[in-house]
Parts: C-alpha cells; structure tokens; sequence
C-alpha cells in the first residue's frame, strides 16, 4: 500500500520506518542489500508516525484514531489505545518522555510512552492539524483551523505569540535548525517565514498550488516544500520543490 509517512531513526543515519495504509509499519536499513527489517502488522490505515529522540519507542496513528506505541528495539506494540475524538499530528519532546497530541477539541494532550494522559491544554476554538518542536527544545508550535499558528514556551506550555499572516487552516509548521524561524503553509498557495523571537514576517513564499509539507534542512537555511500542484490535465504532479533563504 502507499506510504502516507515516514521518519528517520534519531539515534542513527540508516534507519528509517514508514506508516502504510496497507495497516503496516515497516522498518527499513539503508545499509543492507535487503533494506526490509522488520513488518509490524498494526490494526488500521496508517496516516502518522513519530521516533521518538531516544530511539525506543514509535507513535503510529491510523485513520481511526487509534494510537499504536512500539517498543523500536523489538519492534513490538507495547500499547494500543482508540480515542473518542480526532487525533491529527503528534510529536516526541526532546528528551522522549512525553507524546504530544493535537486533537479535533483544539487541545494539545501529553502523554507517557504508554499512553498515560498527563497534561491538556486548551490552545484553539477550532480543530488542531499540527504541531512541530524547536530544535532548540524551548518551543513547540501548532497550526489550527482557524489559519493561527501559536507558539509555546516549555516547560511551561505557555502560549507567547501567535502568527496570524496565512488566511485558511494551517497543514504544516516547522522551525529552522536554528529555531529562529518557523515556516507555515496552510490551504492557500503560499508559505508564511516568520521571526520566532519577535513574531515579525521575514518572507512570504509564493507557491504554485497549497502546500501539504514544509521541512527545513537540519542544518542551513534551506526550505523543502511540496503539496497540490496539477499538470495541465489536472493530474497530481508530485512535485518536490527547494528554495534557499538568505537570513537576516
């Protein structure tokens, strides 16, 4: 089936694991002349996945809303848990111990590696589709529905700005290597590049088609974008777009 996400192992360079609608998780090595380690059979159609920093656990999430952590050295499922409301993307924290969860309630959920609920805040009035951790491991952001991506100061898990320049809901955040900028894209054909400390637009990219993913490269000023554009008979193109920005 098609591979609706993938993540690298953190704590190495060749492994890697994809979330299938074929309701797998497979865990591949570049290494090996057969990259295939391990399938994980899982009770859904994927849609989400998540390593966590430490390497010992995956979040899988399917279209169900049904949660599935793995212990990533014995490739096991080690909880399974179905929500009563929708659950969108989710994160590891930068030390691995906590999951956190945007939901349909507008609420960001905390949880344990085994799905032990700890900590809800009330971050939206609309649905949550986003989230995304700062490298520097002092924020998080999460885009919603209503177009407003608000940043939050750990470990406090306060909101201390928003960034209100896209017009329709959010799909994807992410912050620079540097965590001194956070690119947005929402359901309009373009990308907002903001200023974390100050809040100040630094560029407005002008795109072809809305954008599904913006991913900035691990260590330069690179931005990776790609979502709807359409060939001239109105097929998916697939195409991957990357622009270098100069910083300020």
């Amino acid at each position: 089936g098609p591979v609706d996400q993938l993540c690298w192992d953190p704590t190495g360079t060749t492994q890697l694991a994809t979330a299938s609608s074929d309701k797998t998780v497979r865990v591949w090595d570049t290494r090996q002349a057969s990259p295939l380690v391990v399938t994980i059979n899982t009770i859904g159609e994927n849609i989400n996945i998540a390593w966590a920093p430490d390497g010992r656990h995956l979040a899988v999430g399917n279209k169900d809303d049904v949660i599935t952590v793995v212990d990533a050295r014995k490739f096991k499922a080690t909880k399974i848990q179905k929500f009563t409301h929708e659950v969108n993307e989710f994160a590891w924290d930068a030390g691995g111990r906590c999951l956190f969860m945007t939901t349909e309630l507008g609420t960001v959920e905390v949880f344990t590696p085994d799905l032990r609920r700890l900590h809800a805040i009330h971050a939206h009035p609309a649905n949550l589709y986003c989230l995304a951790f700062s490298r520097c491991a002092r924020y998080f952001a999460v885009g919603s529905a209503d177009a407003i991506v608000s940043l939050f100061v750990l470990p406090e898990m306060i909101c201390v700005r928003t960034f209100t320049k896209l017009e329709y809901p959010v799909r994807t955040i992410s912050f620079s290597h540097d965590s001194s900028m956070l690119a947005s894209a929402s359901e309009e054909p373009l990308i907002d590049v903001s200023h974390v400390p100050t809040g100040e637009g630094v560029y407005q990219v002008k795109t072809q088609a809305p954008n599904n993913t913006v991913a900035w490269h691990p260590s330069e000023f690179v931005l990776a974008y790609a979502g709807d554009e359409k060939d001239r008979y109105d097929k998916d193109e697939g195409n991957l777009r990357v622009l270098r920005l100069g910083k300020d």
